[in-house]
Parts: C-alpha cells; sequence; structure tokens
C-alpha cells in the first residue's frame, strides 16, 4: 500500500510538472528544467552515500565525463542524440566503474580523498585538451535536434529523462540489492559473514551512481549548449553533497528535496548579494549542527512530536 501511494503521488507530481509550460512563463520552465538535472544528479551520488556509507568528494568527474562526451559526440562527430546520450552514459559507467574498483579498496577517508583526486585529474584534462574541449572558453554551440531544440521541448525531454532515471534509481534501491547495500552499510563485518561480497556491492554502487551522474551532465550540458571546466571542478561536487546531506542521506526522496531547495535558493539569492559561497558554508554549518539528518529527519521529528501529543 505505501508503494502504491508513492507511485500515485509521484505519477501526480510528473503530471503537474507537464503542465507548467501552459503556464506561460518561460523562466519556471527554464529554472524547473535545471532543477530537475541536479535532482537526478543529487540521487546519484546518494547512492554512494546513503546506500553505501562512503563520501565522495568528486561525484562532478562523471557529470562532467558524461556532459562533455554527449556535447562532443553530437557537435564534433555529429551522432544522432539517440546514440550521442546513451554512449555518453555508458562511457560515465565505464570510468565510475574503473575508478570504482580501486576506490573500494579503499577506508573511508582515503576513498574520499581517492574521487577527490580522480575529479581534479578530469578538470585537468578538460582545461589542458583544449583541441577537444575548448579548454577554459568551454566547448560551446552543441547541436540539438530540432524538436528539442526549443525550451519547452527540452523541457519536457528532461522531464521524461529525468523521471525515467528517478524511477530506474528507485527499483534499484529498493531491489534486494538496494537492501543489500544498506546491511553492508550498517555492519559491513557480519554482511560479509553471511556471505555477502562487500567489496563487490560498493563497487557496483559506485558504477550505477557514476552512470546516473552521467546521465545528468549530458542532460545539463544539452540543456546550456555548453560544458565548462567549472563542471568537472571541486566546487561543483561540494554542491551536490550539499544538497543530498541538506534533504537527508537516509531516505530516497531527500536529496530531491535537497537538490530543489539549494538550487532555488542559490538562484534567488544571487538575485541580490554576489556571496553565495557564504550562503553555502552558512548552510553546510546549519546541517551539521542543527538538522544531521537533514530537513526529511527534521519533518519525521515533528511528526514523532505530534503523535506523542
Amino acid at each position: 500500500m505505501p508503494q502504491r501511494r508513492h507511485l500515485i503521488a509521484s505519477a501526480i507530481v510528473v503530471l503537474l510538472l507537464a503542465l507548467l509550460p501552459l503556464a506561460g512563463s518561460r523562466y519556471a520552465v527554464d529554472l524547473t528544467t535545471e532543477v530537475l538535472i541536479y535532482v537526478l544528479f543529487a540521487l546519484s551520488l546518494n547512492v554512494i552515500i546513503g546506500f553505501t556509507g562512503n563520501i565522495s568528494f568528486g561525484h562532478a568527474a562523471y557529470f562532467a565525463i558524461g556532459g562533455y562526451a554527449c556535447a562532443i559526440l553530437l557537435t564534433t562527430y555529429g551522432w544522432p542524440l539517440a546514440l550521442a546520450l546513451p554512449a555518453a552514459v555508458v562511457l560515465a559507467g565505464l570510468v565510475a566503474a574503473v575508478v570504482g574498483y580501486f576506490c573500494v579498496r579503499l577506508t573511508r577517508i582515503y576513498f574520499a580523498m581517492l574521487t577527490l583526486a580522480f575529479a581534479m585529474l578530469v578538470w585537468g584534462v578538460a582545461f589542458k585538451w583544449k583541441e577537444v574541449t575548448g579548454g577554459d572558453d568551454g566547448f560551446t554551440g552543441i547541436k540539438m535536434p530540432e524538436m528539442i531544440s526549443h525550451h519547452v521541448g527540452y523541457f519536457y525531454f528532461t522531464l521524461v529523462m529525468v523521471s525515467l532515471g528517478v524511477a530506474a534509481l528507485w527499483v534499484i534501491c529498493h531491489s534486494a540489492f538496494g537492501l543489500t547495500l544498506v546491511a553492508v552499510r550498517e555492519n559491513s563485518v557480519r554482511a560479509g559473514f553471511i556471505g555477502v561480497d562487500t567489496r563487490h556491492m560498493r563497487w557496483a554502487a559506485f558504477t550505477v551512481a557514476g552512470t546516473f551522474g552521467g546521465l545528468a551532465g549530458a542532460l545539463f550540458g544539452m540543456y546550456h549548449r555548453g560544458m565548462y571546466i567549472e563542471n568537472a571542478f571541486w566546487t561543483e561536487s561540494a554542491q551536490v553533497l550539499i544538497m543530498v546531506l541538506l534533504g537527508g542521506i537516509h531516505s530516497f526522496v531527500g536529496p530531491i528535496i535537497g537538490a530543489a531547495v539549494l538550487y532555488l535558493l542559490q538562484t534567488f539569492t544571487n538575485q541580490y548579494t554576489p556571496y553565495w559561497p557564504t550562503v553555502l558554508g552558512l548552510i553546510l554549518l546549519v546541517i551539521v549542527m542543527v538538522l544531521p539528518d537533514g530537513l526529511i529527519g527534521l519533518v519525521r521529528r515533528v511528526k514523532a512530536r505530534g503523535g506523542r501529543s
């Protein structure tokens, strides 16, 4: 029954979003498009954080790989979108599988540092390989199919792709695989005793996260008609990490809420002050000091107190 309610609620949300362009506000459509992309990006990272207990400081690497690969295949090589997008996503997943193979052999702090090191490597390649990536000028002028070249068409395309991505992640996280990951997160020693290959499970989770992070990056690049080295920088990884922490890592819905709240807050804050990094730091302090379980945890505590009263 709860799953049925979740399915109905999700369908209603998607339907309401599909009606958004009828309101006639391009600003709202564009803003929602980018929020949807970051929702998928945050959910992909939470496969690592929420389901394995590890922290990744370099998830922007797969975001950038997916974005650059899709942009290059579409524009430089003239591939159709039906081939370029899957190829970019697969490439991000394969790179994540290679990097994850080494990361999962390390303890948590070294795991985090290796993810950061790889992200900086990707940033360095994007910066130096100007002939391919455009370097610090970025890779711009991405060729888009006519059907989705208009902002409304691309909004619907993003809505479909993100909905499919979220649905796939929901199935993965609530499958036997996802439940086993939770067992590994809670007590890896005990999980190993009952026959779970904990290293293999974490490796698979890392690969899944990188794959969907690559999809988010590809959607981002097409939306902006360009990819830039900033998309691979550690600040991009930090921002999506804070999105996940803000929403709550032990809930599937948490990163969705965190991504939407933080991105909207950033958008409106930037209209009035150039000090968004300072605001972001304050948000991180609040999470650590007041909201260790995120906004979802806060809602649950309020409900629990209401039930007792």
